[in-house]
């Protein structure tokens, strides 16, 4: 009785320090993705892990005969969701690159707006304006030869994100195979793994979910104002496709996608005059005022958290990461804040 309660008690000592292990591994690599900028290929792999994962057991695999069976069609599913995946980016890229209402039109409307509003913008947000197209040009060329060196970077830099992106997507969709494998008893440490893992997944796909609902509810709510409000009383802004599209996309982004949305529509408003660009300021303010406890409640629901802690964690993940500390904040804030709920320390 004493050697059975002996090896029960080197059992759970032995679980204990594989956990402790597992935190402390799971830690350094997301500290290390976030070091080694792999962030877009965590994302990218994640999003597909995640989809195949939860599709998977709609298809009923384990009524399917044979090991090879099961891979076949979680490999077949996998590839259906990493084209759909592909085919969203290529429509986004083309909306904004392709047609009469392109991202390049809207920052050109926006130059020419800000050029031809000076006179009915206060004094005090004037004097940060160039003074005419001529003006923006000249302080392009010389911020083009202040950040030369930087900018001969940002091609290379792009293609290396893609390569992420795409390896991403290749390992998030190969790791989904795994759903239609009969695998052996894990070991503890690798049992440890796989439930840190789990769980980055989990807040990976609460983040996004919650981020997805709320960009397309100011999405429409947008659609609605630009597209229904003002026509009605006769005033028709340009590039309202754009705008509304540009909402959904910038939306994404936890709370500072709002501001950038907010930004353009209030500019490109400043078109018709500067009343109705007080007054799509106010319209966004109410209804953001509105969407504040609706988003609330939704962040609350999928991820435990109020929005005022996702802006802290996105601004102290800015400071020390930048960009991509933005991007990972509420995903790594939601993981942490998921752990500690479930040792009962939240």
């Amino acid at each position: 009785m004493s050697g059975v309660m002996v090896n029960h008690n080197e059992g759970a000592q032995l679980r204990l320090r594989c956990e402790i292990a597992s935190y402390i591994l799971a830690g350094l690599a997301l500290l290390a993705i976030l070091m080694a900028h792999l962030v877009p290929a965590l994302l990218a792999g994640l999003l597909i892990y995640q989809l195949v994962h939860a599709l998977a057991p709609h298809i009923q695999l384990q009524q399917l005969r044979g090991k090879r069976a099961r891979l076949i069609v979680v490999a077949l599913l996998a590839t259906l969701v990493t084209a759909t995946v592909f085919g969203i980016i290529m429509a986004l890229v083309l909306f904004f690159s392709t047609g009469e209402e392109t991202l390049t039109t809207l920052l050109r409307k926006m130059a020419e707006i800000l050029e031809t509003s000076r006179a009915a913008l206060p004094a005090a947000m004037v004097q940060y304006l160039p003074d005419n197209v001529n003006d923006m040009q000249r302080q392009l060329v010389v911020w083009l030869r202040e950040n030369a060196n930087e900018l001969k970077g940002v091609g290379k830099d792009a293609g290396i994100t893609a390569v992420h992106i795409l390896l991403g997507i290749i390992i998030g969709a190969m790791v989904s195979l795994r759903e239609a494998s009969n695998q052996d008893a894990l070991r503890p440490l690798a049992r440890a793994l796989e439930a840190r893992v789990g769980k980055l997944g989990d807040a990976f796909t609460n983040v996004v979910f919650a981020q997805v609902k709320i960009a397309t509810i100011n999405a429409i709510a947008t659609g609605i104002y630009l597209a229904v409000v003002l026509p009605l009383f006769g005033i028709d802004l340009p590039l309202v496709k754009t705008m509304i599209m540009l909402t959904f996309v910038f939306g994404l982004l936890p709370v500072v996608g709002n501001l950038m949305s907010n930004t353009v529509i209030v500019v490109v408003s400043l078109s018709h005059s500067v009343y109705i660009a007080g007054v799509s300021l106010l319209y966004l303010v109410v209804i953001h005022k509105v969407e504040y406890f609706l988003n609330a409640k939704i962040i609350g629901t999928q991820i435990r958290a109020r929005p005022w802690e996702i802006l802290i964690a996105m601004l102290v993940m800015e400071a020390l990461f930048g960009m991509s500390g933005v991007v990972a904040a509420a995903i790594y804030y939601a993981y942490l804040k998921d752990e500690l709920v479930a040792k009962g320390l939240l």
